[in-house]
């Protein structure tokens, strides 16, 4: 499985009672089919994965990768707090269809989280796993990180790929770049920073902007792959607001009111996140204009 290119972590869609709503998943996956995006990562932070339970967790796996055409990587979010609920979450996603596993670090008992802690998670997980897994660091959201030297033994392990570093530090980029095989793939989360993280090494990213502009993503992609760096540096300095709004500033809500605006239908994050005030839709929609104003 070749991890470049931009990756869509899609959102969950629950309905008015806060309940899972498939159908407008399926919906929303056949639109973000048609689009350049390479792939797509089911269950991760944008899809308020620590809000569903195991079977909603399932249910949402099943009906994803029904929509989801075969060729196109399809990546599922099973990090858990203890290696054994990991596990247990890694095999029921591949049972389901997963291509890929994306593995958050665990962070509840923080200060016993090491970087030995953290190799023997990803081991194990990954001696486990029937398909590639890929290390997920979101220090922002965890309070733990995965210090490059662990990142650069476990990238040694023929099943483990890649990482998502979701931090918008490019110097950190860089260093992990700096300490794994060629082959091994690392993936930016940061739709502020997408462009220098290509220009520091990074194979492609994982973007809840892409979610939101697919093409205008993979159009950024595809300008530093052919060495159009110029053109791909003016065109991240157009998506800067809006990749800073739907960050650090309101995160899922800010990512569900965007696809709002820009016709998809995924409904309000579930409790006890709530969906962004009237002023900061209104911030959104400003942004979007201004991109699409510009970017015509």
């Amino acid at each position: 499985m070749t991890l470049a290119g931009v990756f869509a972590p899609i959102p969950t869609p629950f309905d008015a009672a806060h309940e899972i709503d498939l159908a407008r998943l399926k919906s929303a996956l056949h639109r973000w089919t048609s689009s350049p995006l390479t792939g797509f990562v089911v269950l991760g932070s944008n899809g308020e994965a620590v809000f569903l339970d195991e079977s909603e967790s399932d249910r949402v796996i099943a009906a994803a990768r029904d929509a989801v055409p075969r060729g196109q990587p399809f990546i599922v979010g099973t990090g858990r707090e203890s290696t054994r609920a990991t596990l247990n979450a890694t095999r029921r996603a591949v049972e389901l269809g997963a291509d890929a596993v994306l593995v958050r670090t665990p962070s509840f008992f923080k200060p016993q989280m090491t970087g030995e802690a953290f190799v023997g998670h990803y081991l194990t997980v990954a001696d486990a796993s029937a398909v590639p897994v890929i290390l997920y660091n979101f220090t922002a959201m965890t309070g733990v990180t995965l210090p490059a030297e662990a990142v650069s033994r476990l990238a040694q392990h023929p099943n483990i790929a890649g990482m998502k570093e979701s931090g918008g530090d490019t110097t950190r980029i860089a260093e992990l770049v700096s300490v794994v095989p060629s082959s091994f793939a690392i993936l930016s989360g940061s739709g502020a920073t997408f462009c220098a993280a290509l220009e520091a090494g990074a194979k492609g990213g994982v973007l809840a902007l892409s979610s939101v502009l697919p093409e205008a993503c993979s159009r950024l992609f595809e300008l530093v792959r052919l060495g159009r760096i110029e053109e791909a540096r003016t065109l991240q300095g157009r998506l800067v607001p809006l990749a800073q709004l739907l960050g650090s500033m309101h995160g899922v809500a800010g990512v569900k009111a965007a696809l709002d605006l820009v016709g998809y239908d995924v409904g309000a994050p579930r409790p006890p996140l709530a969906s962004v005030p009237e002023t900061a839709r209104a911030a959104i929609r400003d942004a979007l204009s201004a991109f699409e104003e510009v970017a015509a």
